[in-house]
């Protein structure tokens, strides 16, 4: 996160807490709380979610997101959406109106259609700000084409060829918990995944246990960083098993991150909470925006907790 976006990355934030709050403080439910906090964060440029997300290789904005919530253990997932300008409000359409709890591409956008979620055209998505990076990052492999197999190596991960992306490229997924008078927790992440991701490639953040979980009887946990390393250590849920187990949700966090470091040398952050209100927050990048309220006292940073 350059220094000229700070301030732009903490607005956005905290203009999400405050949606999430409002519904919390009317007596919502938590589920709807992360819901809306999320909503704003896909419709605000800065980050990497619904309108402004990051172009895949092809120059297409393809999303995915997922709602679940603690007290049921129900969610609701979509991948590869390329229509949908909010992606979590088809994931919150799913949890509530479908047995299933995935949907991804057309299939996906053709549910959320049916249940009242309006379609977009891809184009109405993609901003100039992406063009010109995915463009500026093309031009920069082409011009060095060993670049990207060294830059993937150095990060713990074997090179896979015309498969790679920008690993080491800024992340702005965007997520939310929340818990709610009633004592239940939920977590919601949506992103629109890495600058110059394979069409079809799919990420952390709509993957139950991976970039999104929530259990009333551990934690409500939501991911940002690279997805890949994130997917193979089922993080989410590994960090909510250590709040089972009896640690507190600061130090859970904390150890997720040395953990997705040390097993993996992935980088990323996290956001979490449990059914007593503590909370965890942590990152092993050098800033991640982030905003905590609670009936006390609210806060925001881009620095808190870092591992």
């Amino acid at each position: 996160m350059p220094d000229g976006v700070v301030e732009a990355h903490l607005l956005g934030v905290r203009n999400a807490l405050g949606a999430g709050w409002r519904v919390l403080e009317a007596g919502g439910g938590a589920l709807d709380a992360v819901e809306e906090a999320v909503v704003v964060m896909e419709d605000d440029e800065t980050f990497d979610a619904g309108r402004g997300s990051f172009l895949n290789r092809d120059g297409r904005v393809q999303m995915d997101a997922l709602i679940m919530d603690g007290a049921t253990l129900r969610a609701g997932g979509v991948g590869c959406v390329e229509r949908v300008r909010n992606p979590v409000r088809a994931a919150r359409k799913i949890l509530s109106e479908s047995p299933h709890v995935y949907f991804v591409g057309e299939g996906a956008e053709r549910f959320a259609a049916e249940h009242g979620v309006e379609l977009c055209a891809n184009e109405e998505l993609v901003i100039a700000r992406e063009v010109e990076r995915l463009r500026e990052y093309q031009r920069a492999e082409a011009e060095d084409p060993t670049s990207r197999a060294k830059n993937t190596r150095e990060m713990g991960h074997p090179a896979p060829g015309s498969e790679m992306f920008a690993p080491t490229t800024s992340h702005d997924t965007v997520g939310a918990v929340a818990l709610d008078r009633e004592g239940n927790i939920a977590a919601a992440t949506s992103t629109g995944g890495t600058l110059n991701k394979a069409p079809g490639r799919l990420g952390d953040s709509s993957l139950i246990g991976c970039g999104c979980y929530a259990d009333n009887l551990s934690a409500a946990v939501s991911t940002t960083g690279w997805g890949e390393p994130i997917m193979k250590l089922v993080l989410a849920k590994w960090t909510a098993d250590r709040v089972a187990a009896g640690n507190l949700p600061e130090w859970a966090a904390l150890e997720a991150m040395n953990y997705l470091k040390q097993r993996l040398n992935g980088h990323g952050g996290i956001i979490m909470l449990n059914g007593q209100g503590q909370v965890g927050i942590a990152h092993n990048t050098p800033r991640m925006a982030w905003a905590c309220k609670t009936a006390h006292k609210e806060e925001s940073g881009v620095e808190r907790g870092a591992a």
